[in-house]
């Protein structure tokens, strides 16, 4: 148990990986380990595409402001919340899927995130490191095109598996205190604890990039929120028969 528990604490986002593909038969088994996940009612709304046309990774890793990591990876595919499938699978039993509720894209979103993370621990278990792209909903629209996605299917993120090619530090998490609570939420103390976490990320930060990144959690945080992200998400769900209603 000690074994997974440090497994698990060890994980770094790998982005310079050793020129060396994925065996089909290895990417099946982890892909396998990753659809054993806790799935909502047995769902199972997860597609995995392995992107291997290289012209396909080059468009992508363009969307996804130029990661290199998405060319050089020993295999690389986008996990999709598929609910296509689904729709299908109600009409083989008679019925019609009524489509564009909010609970079916949560459920389904959260089902790839576990199926996904599964996939990662054993990939890790296995030597390999890994780096997910959120950044490939920059234009989810050209991703879906090139993977000729159907209405009901939109890709969540991506992700690269391979051997590494670096060896970068664990980044520190926030404290267990301000993240496990008892019975109720209460932030008394978190204030205090965010801020000397802050001090450890900048002490990571400096020691990653040699000094040129000087940097706190908070600081991240509020480049990451404050001000609008990514806003062409929700015409492109709707347009996908993801309504949200």
């Amino acid at each position: 148990m000690e074994d997974v528990h440090s497994l698990l604490r060890s994980h770094r986002s790998i982005r310079k990986f050793v020129d060396q593909p994925l065996g089909d038969d290895m990417v099946a088994d982890i892909v396998r380990s990753g659809l054993s996940a806790a799935t909502s009612s047995n769902l199972q709304a997860t597609t995995v595409i392995r992107v291997r046309d290289p012209d396909k990774r080059r468009r992508i890793s363009e969307v996804a402001g130029g990661q290199q990591q998405i060319l050089t990876a020993g295999a690389f595919m986008v996990w999709c919340a598929d609910l296509a499938r689904t729709g299908k699978a109600c009409e083989m039993a008679g019925g019609t899927m009524t489509s564009g509720m909010t609970e079916q894209f949560i459920i389904a979103t959260v089902d790839v995130a576990l199926a996904a993370q599964n996939a990662v621990v054993a990939a890790e278990a296995q030597g390999f490191g890994i780096c997910y792209i959120g950044a490939i909903r920059n234009d989810p629209q050209t991703v879906a095109d090139l993977l000729e996605l159907p209405d009901h299917v939109y890709p969540v993120f991506g992700l690269c598996i391979g051997v590494p090619d670096q060896d970068p530090e664990v980044k520190p998490r926030l404290p267990i205190d301000v993240v496990l609570k008892d019975d109720v939420y209460r932030d008394d103390g978190d204030e205090e604890r965010i801020t000397a976490y802050d001090e450890t990320m900048r002490a990571y930060y400096r020691t990653r990039t040699g000094g040129t990144k000087d940097s706190s959690w908070t600081e991240e945080m509020a480049r990451l929120v404050d001000g609008e992200r990514r806003p062409h998400m929700r015409e492109f769900l709707a347009k996908r028969g993801f309504e949200l209603r």
